[in-house]
């Protein structure tokens, strides 16, 4: 298939922009943009699920390197808690991919769907978390606290992926303290790790279609840079209803994989 290009149809094309521009919007804002992102990758003639995820990848880099940089600029994240939970991110990120190649991701996905729930609801019904930020550790207890979201985090963004973000920014909301908003700026930079350590594992294997993923690429640049502005114009409170509709989305779309995978084969239910 060589680029990826080549014997695409202008429909095929232009469903990738589109997609590519909304996942980049919703990755910005919350995370989760996989989940339009991947599953239109799946639909091109011809490509394999490994050079799906692949090129995800390395469309989703250009976006949430966009929306990083606009975060840092208008944001002000605090570096010294994203820097280096970014570096232990990737590094998880890295041993997910290794893990992934190893294991099915079916093997996790009803873990995963328990933990978006418990997540959905105490977002939910505590609507005043994530409004102000409070930290809850300081010092050599709040860096820990904050490498250790970014090692869990990261390995499963090389190991499964979808709503990555949403559980960094949930994370770093309920366990560090932040508001929805300072949260999803460091959320950025540390996906962005993610995602290159992701990729550090796919590049040897030639798995990634370049042109189709730097097209991908720049549709995810307009949509991050869209969706970080809105975000930090809008604020926590934005953040939190965008947030909330992501992971009921994502309780769906894993939901629905655990019941294909797991439990309609030992129900015998009909397709």
């Amino acid at each position: 298939m060589g680029s990826g290009l080549e014997e695409l149809h202008l429909a095929t094309i232009l469903l990738v922009l589109v997609a590519g521009f909304a996942a980049g919007w919703v990755d910005a804002v919350v995370g989760g943009g996989g989940l339009l992102q991947l599953p239109v990758l799946l639909l091109v003639p011809g490509i394999t699920p490994v050079e799906a995820l692949a090129t995800n990848k390395l469309g989703s880099i250009f976006g949430t390197t966009t929306s990083a940089i606009t975060y840092y600029r208008r944001a002000h994240p605090d570096l010294r808690t994203a820097l280096p939970m970014a570096g232990i991110a990737l590094v998880g990120s890295f041993g997910g991919a290794i893990l992934a190649a190893l294991l099915p991701s079916s093997v996790f996905k009803p873990i995963i769907v328990v933990a978006l729930v418990a997540v959905a609801l105490f977002t939910a019904l505590k609507p005043s978390v994530g409004t102000l930020t409070k930290l809850r550790h300081q010092g050599a207890r709040h860096y820990g606290t904050a490498g250790a979201i970014g090692l869990v985090i990261g390995f499963y963004d090389g190991l499964i992926g979808p709503g990555t973000g949403s559980f960094l920014i949930i994370a770093m909301v309920t366990l560090l303290g932040y508001n929805f908003l300072g949260a999803s700026a460091k959320a950025k930079i540390v996906n962005m790790a993610t995602n290159f350590g992701a990729l550090m594992f796919f590049l040897p294997n030639g798995s990634i279609l370049w042109g189709l993923g730097l097209l991908l690429g720049v549709a995810n640049m307009a949509g991050g840079y869209t969706g970080s502005r809105m975000a930090i114009s809008q604020g926590s409170r934005f953040i939190r209803i965008v947030f909330l509709a992501v992971v009921g989305a994502l309780i769906i779309k894993l939901g629905s994989d655990v019941w294909i995978e797991n439990i309609r084969p030992l129900v015998g239910a009909p397709s």
